[in-house]
């Protein structure tokens, strides 16, 4: 634990005023964090005045009062980043177990259903067994916001599209497929230099950090995201000057490339400044005409975006309007897989990047037991589109890493769904259905397989665009889907 980065105030006489403030936020030991005096004077952001406090009222839905730990926090508490921070739930390796045990008790009834219809019920304490067995198996540690852990139904959890993102059970998990990976998509043989992935001749991906606000059970970076864990030892993204502007030097010395993603991790932990200072690089380098900001924050904290304390989002819509004034294009792509996780919180910050001039995109991961219906998949696309007015952008074919056999779909679901919905949402609402290719071999339609054989589960795509250096030329990537679920017990069904 460290400091948090420099936050920013109004500019004062003209000038603009930085000033240093601690908090729980996590980021490495000080050595390596990019030295704040190596910041561009234009890097502290000139904040607007700041807004009122959102307003409490009855009208509120204060729907976090249903935890118990927090029924007594008001609504301005709850808007606070600094009160997110001081309340996330997590687990790591180094945690003390009891921590978590206490707040599972405390939010959990006595009993849990285990099926269903809810005629199976399952004690508090072997589901909270369940639960510690699932993180000693999973790839990720358990960091879970405020925000998204109160949209969980805790009265039924093991069947909450929420719960099942972030929260592993051990029962519910399988044995990995032979063909899973740590890095299923090859990320690291793809990397130029510590930093950025290079994979598409015009696209670069930037990895400046490897912390999220939350940690999600099925990431595609668990190789290098979060803390290590009993599976994984984690390769570190550190966010240091020297690797940063290796990344920097490489997409300039690489005219091609005219469009860069800021991933990680999350961009959310970026402090401001170093999100405006990795904002004024890009758009001083000739050849980078667009870049996106990755970020899950919108949709697990989107306090964040409106406490008039914090200033990421005034960094980021600082950024904008420079990369406008360069005639670039910038763009925040979030990541919201179900309708659940919207709340009014979301829908009035994403009203003020909209309102800002940003636009958003939203990237879904399609899971299994979670979104791989249908009217689910409808339900979240209109909700993107027409309560949050962020552009639904992909669905994903969940990614064949290791550790989340349980939450992977047959790509005939995709197929399906894709195919129901086509023609009953407008199609400029409608998001592409992408498979990314294992072994390195970058995003492809779905549907745009050479074969599927549906007995074997195997499917071939080719990737012309990719080449690799000519070493993945002509080459032919295969996605496998999940092994046939075994027969379910009575006592053990999903």
């Amino acid at each position: 634990m460290m400091r948090r980065a420099d936050r920013i105030q109004t500019p004062l006489s003209g000038t603009l005023v930085v000033r240093q403030l601690a908090s729980r936020a996590i980021t490495p030991p000080r050595s390596s964090v990019v030295p704040r005096a190596r910041y561009s004077q234009a890097a502290a952001v000139a904040a607007p005045q700041p807004e009122e406090p959102f307003p409490c009222s009855n009208g509120v839905d204060e729907f976090w009062r249903k935890v118990p730990m927090w029924k007594d926090v008001s609504t301005d508490e709850f808007m606070s980043y600094s009160w997110t921070l001081k309340n996330l739930v997590e687990h790591h390796k180094r945690s003390a177990p009891e921590k978590l045990r206490g707040t599972l008790t405390g939010v959990l009834p006595g009993h849990v259903p285990l099926n269903r219809s809810g005629s199976i019920l399952q004690s508090r304490e072997d589901f909270i067994s369940d639960i510690f067995d699932g993180i000693e198996k999973s790839s990720m540690s358990l960091r879970i916001t405020p925000h998204a852990f109160s949209r969980i139904n805790w009265q039924d959890p093991r069947h909450d599209p929420i719960f099942r993102q972030f929260i592993p059970l051990k029962s519910l998990m399988r044995p990995d497929h032979p063909q899973c990976e740590i890095d299923s998509l090859h990320e690291e043989d793809d990397k130029p230099v510590g930093a950025l992935v290079h994979r598409y001749p015009d696209k670069a991906l930037f990895l400046p950090i490897a912390v999220c606000p939350t940690y999600c059970a099925y990431c595609t970076r668990s190789w290098a995201v979060g803390p290590h864990t009993a599976e994984v030892t984690k390769k570190q993204l550190q966010p240091t000057l020297k690797r940063w502007e290796a990344a920097f030097e490489y997409i300039r010395a690489t005219p091609q490339i005219t469009d860069v993603v800021v991933s990680g991790g999350d961009a959310y932990y970026l402090t401001p400044e170093q999100l405006a200072y990795i904002g004024e690089r890009l758009i001083k380098i000739p050849n980078v005409k667009k870049f996106r900001i990755a970020s899950k924050g919108l949709g697990v904290a989107p306090n964040r975006i409106l406490d008039p304390n914090d200033q990421w989002s005034d960094a980021l819509l600082y950024v904008h309007r420079q990369a406008l004034k360069a005639g670039k294009r910038v763009a925040l792509h979030t990541h919201i897989n179900h309708p659940n996780e919207i709340s009014w919180v979301t829908k009035e910050a994403s009203r003020k990047l909209i309102e800002g001039g940003l636009t958003v995109r939203n990237q879904s991961v399609l899971l299994r037991g979670i979104n791989d219906d249908a009217e689910t998949v409808s339900k979240l696309i209109r909700s993107l589109a027409e309560d949050l007015r962020i552009q639904p952008y992909y669905i994903y074919q969940c990614d064949m890493v290791q550790n989340v056999e349980h939450l992977r779909t047959p790509l005939q679901t995709i197929i399906d769904i894709e195919s129901q919905l086509r023609g009953s949402i407008a199609g400029f609402d409608m998001p592409q259905f992408i498979v990314d290719l294992p072994k390195g071999g970058g995003k492809r339609l779905a549907g745009s397989h050479l074969s599927y054989d549906r007995n074997t589960g195997v499917s071939r795509f080719t990737a012309p665009a990719v080449t690799g250096g000519g070493t993945k030329v002509n080459k032919v990537y295969e996605y496998h889907d999940p092994l046939p679920l075994a027969a379910q017990t009575e006592h053990h069904p999903n």
